[in-house]
């Protein structure tokens, strides 16, 4: 008889209706969980969710429910962890995985107020606030697992500003509601991603090619990017009860990439030699 690891557990993904966050819901969905899939498209998150549900096999218990929610919006985050705990009795799993950097991003002294306050709503107050509101249910019936997606810029300091310093706060959300609520049962971890090969990664590449991210692969010791699917096999690990002496770490998927990265990428990339000017 098939053993389903997360059987019988009930699992909130963020940023669900495409790329990483999509493939790990339908890897929780396939391993049994009952998976609630949230965007801010209720379009998107509703086909997500479609195809998700097709793609499991008839025995597998199992199931999808996509939610319409903006991460930043305190109102709509209730709302979200209300429906979950009233349909399935609880929630055992989050996982943090909305997030995104914006165009106007860049270096710290060319970064506006507005992008900057984006940035951190999309990529800390959001967890935060999804955090906040699963954290007493979990208590309440025995505890969980949290799983926060950030990135490998958020370690070395590559890449844009605002983002990065986003993601960064994420190592200290994690590592605080580890030590608070361990007591409760409740596990707490980060993953640290280097450069993964989404669909809107490839088009990036694709249009206009550019000869950055050939030089960005000669960082990575595998000699290749990441794949969703890695991804989420990190995520099932840390937000399954195989995990459950794990807390409050930072877990690298990232190719090698923070294992001992050179100059040779980000100084032509972010123009270091530059002098800093107010902008206009």
């Amino acid at each position: 008889m098939e053993t389903y690891t997360l059987a019988d557990q009930t699992a909130i993904v963020t940023g669900a209706s495409r790329g990483i966050g999509k493939v790990i819901a339908q890897l929780f969905a396939s391993e049994g969980a009952a998976t609630v899939l949230c965007s801010r498209s209720a379009e998107r998150i509703e086909a997500a969710g479609e195809d998700i549900e097709q793609s499991l096999e008839d025995n597998c218990p199992g199931e999808v429910h996509p939610i319409e929610c903006d991460v930043t919006e305190a109102t709509d985050v209730q709302a979200l962890v209300d429906a979950t705990v009233e349909r399935f009795d609880g929630v055992d799993i989050l996982v943090n995985n909305a997030g995104g950097s914006f165009d106007e991003d860049g270096k710290i002294h060319t970064v506006s107020g507005d992008t900057w306050d984006r940035s951190l709503g999309v990529n800390l107050t959001g967890p935060f606030l999804c955090s906040r509101e699963v954290i007493p249910p979990m208590a309440q019936t025995g505890g969980g697992s949290i799983v926060h997606i950030s990135t490998a810029n958020a370690i070395s300091g590559i890449g844009l500003g605002a983002y990065s310093a986003a993601k960064s706060g994420l190592y200290a959300l994690s590592r605080t509601i580890a030590v608070h609520y361990g007591y409760h049962d409740i596990r707490s971890n980060v993953i640290s991603l280097g450069t993964i090969m989404t669909e809107q990664r490839q088009d990036r590449m694709d249009n206009p090619p550019t000869d950055t991210h050939q030089d960005l692969l000669a960082e990575y010791p595998l000699g290749r990017f990441g794949w969703p699917e890695e991804v989420a096999d990190a995520t099932l690990f840390l937000a399954s009860p195989r995990s459950s002496f794990v807390t409050g770490v930072e877990f690298p998927v990232d190719g090698g990439l923070t294992a001992g990265i050179s100059q040779q990428f980000h100084q032509p990339v972010a123009n270091v030699e530059d002098i800093p000017r107010r902008s206009d």
